[in-house]
C-alpha cells in the first residue's frame, strides 16, 4: 500500500528532530510512499527538504494554535487525501490536531524528549487527538506513562542514523580556526546550549580533564540562550583556553568526526541521538546516563556513562578515554558495529 504522508515541523533552525524528520521522509519516498514536509520557509529543514527532492509546504504559524495556519493544513490534507498526519513536536501536534478535526487521515505524533507532559487540558486534548505516539525510547515512553498517556497508544521506534554517509574530519586549518591547537586532544559536543543539555556540566567536566590532560581541548558545535551563561562560566574558570563555542555549524558532522571524545552533557535527554553519529564516525563517547542515552550506549563497549550533574565524573570518564589509546581504539571500532542497529 502506498501511502501519502504529511510531516509537520515548524521548529526554527537545525535540531536532531529535524534532521530526524528530514530522514524519515526521505527514507518513506525511497520506499515508494509520497513525503510532503511542512515547515517554516527559509529554515534548514525546508531548504534541505527541497533540496532532496521532497515537497515542502510552507507553514509558519504565528502560535502553535494558529487557527488560520491550521486551517490551510485542512485545506491541504483534503484536496491531497493525505493518509497520514506526523506531527515532529509537540507544537506541531497543536496544529496536527486542529488541522485534522473530523478528517479520516490519522495523526500520528513523535515525542523526542523526557520532560514530563504538562498536566493541563491543552496537553490532554492535543495528545488525546493522536492515533500513536512515537516515543523515541524506553525512557520517553515511561514519561508518557507517567503523565497518564495508555500505553496502548505508545510505540517506542528509535531515532535513526545515516550508517552510509561519507564524512571528512574537519582539517587542521579549521579546527585552528575553531581555537584548537594542532595535535591537542579534541573533545567535541554537537548539542544546543540550553537547560536540559547542561552545558556548564561540560565546561566544568573539561575544567577536571584539563587536571589530568593539560593539553585537552574541548569544543561546543551549537549555540542558545545559555551562551551568555557559558561563556560567564569558562571566564570565572579561567577555562578560556579549555573549550571553544563553536556557535551553529553546518559543517558539525565534520567536526564530531575529527574529535578523540565525542560527549553529550546532559541532565535531561530522550535518546541522544548524536552519540549515534559519533558511533558511526567511530569515535568513542564519555556521556551522562540521562533519559535514554543508556539505550544508545552500551557503557564499556561503545562509551562510558556517569551521573548526570556530575563533572568530576564526568570529566574522568573523558580523561580516561584521552589516557588509555587501547580503550579508544577498542571502543571506536565498536561503534560503528552498534550504530548499524540503529540504521534509518
Amino acid at each position: 500500500m502506498t501511502l501519502r504522508i504529511l510531516h509537520i515541523d515548524t521548529e526554527r533552525g537545525w535540531r536532531g528532530g529535524e534532521r530526524q524528520a528530514l530522514w524519515l521522509s526521505a527514507e518513506l519516498s525511497r520506499r515508494g510512499h509520497e513525503s510532503i514536509v511542512a515547515a517554516r520557509p527559509g529554515e534548514p529543514l525546508a531548504a534541505r527538504a527541497a533540496q532532496s527532492g521532497i515537497e515542502v509546504l510552507d507553514c509558519a504559524p504565528v502560535t502553535e494554535l494558529d487557527v488560520r495556519t491550521a486551517l490551510r493544513l485542512r485545506r491541504f490534507i483534503r484536496e491531497r487525501q493525505i493518509d497520514v498526519v506526523h506531527a515532529h513536536t509537540a507544537h506541531a501536534l497543536a496544529l496536527g490536531a486542529l488541522a485534522t478535526l473530523r478528517l479520516r487521515a490519522p495523526l500520528v505524533v513523535a515525542r523526542r524528549v523526557d520532560f514530563p507532559l504538562r498536566r493541563n487540558a491543552g496537553t490532554n486534548w492535543k495528545y488525546g487527538r493522536a492515533a500513536a505516539i512515537i516515543a523515541v525510547s524506553e525512557a520517553v515512553a515511561r514519561v508518557l506513562a507517567r503523565g497518564e498517556i495508555s500505553a496502548e497508544r505508545v510505540r517506542v521506534v528509535p531515532d535513526g542514523v545515516d550508517v552510509h554517509r561519507r564524512v571528512e574530519p574537519a582539517s587542521t586549518d579549521t579546527l585552528r580556526e575553531l581555537g584548537v591547537p594542532p595535535g591537542a586532544p579534541l573533545v567535541v559536543q554537537v548539542a544546543q546550549l540550553v537547560g536540559h543539555k547542561d552545558p556548564i556540566n561540560f565546561v566544568r567536566a573539561m575544567v577536571r580533564v584539563r587536571e589530568r590532560v593539560p593539553d585537552a581541548v574541548g569544543l561546543m558545535v551549537g549555540d542558545g540562550p545559555l551562551r551568555s551563561a557559558v561563556e560567564g562560566e569558562l571566564q570565572a574558570a579561567d577555562a578560556l583556553e579549555a573549550v571553544w563555542l563553536a556557535g551553529y555549524r553546518s559543517d558539525a558532522d565534520s567536526l564530531l568526526a575529527a574529535a578523540d571524545v565525542a560527549t553529550l552533557s546532559s541532565r535531561e535527554e530522550g535518546m541522544g541521538s548524536v552519540l549515534l553519529d559519533a558511533m558511526t564516525f567511530g569515535v568513542p563517547v564519555a556521556a551522562t546516563g540521562a533519559g535514554g542515552i543508556p539505550e544508545v550506549i552500551v557503557h564499556g563497549e561503545t562509551g562510558l556513562l556517569v551521573a548526570p550533574e556530575n563533572p568530576t565524573a564526568l570529566g574522568d570518564a573523558i580523561a580516561t578515554l584521552l589516557e588509555d589509546p587501547e580503550l579508544r581504539a577498542r571502543m571506536a571500532a565498536r561503534g560503528p558495529e552498534r550504530a548499524a542497529e540503529f540504521s534509518v
